[in-house]
């Protein structure tokens, strides 16, 4: 009699192709909004005299960094 150890593992799963890209597009979806929050507060950060540089008020960088991570 032989045993086969292999026959006792379940077979592995693999999600359709539209899931698949459905994972890829939530996961970069979430990475665009971390980086959004990210310049958010690396916009807050900078100084006045860079602002006028950047052609930006302390009031539009409030407005910016008011907007939730998902906001545009």
């Amino acid at each position: 009699m032989t045993t086969r150890a292999a026959s006792n593992a379940a077979p592995v799963a693999r999600l359709p192709f539209p899931f698949m890209i459905l994972r890829w597009l939530r996961l970069r979806l979430l990475a665009r909004w971390y980086d959004r929050h990210l310049q958010r507060l690396d916009l807050a950060e900078i100084d006045d005299h860079l602002l006028r540089d950047l052609g930006l008020t302390p009031e539009d960088v409030r407005r910016e960094c008011a907007k939730s991570f998902w906001q545009t």
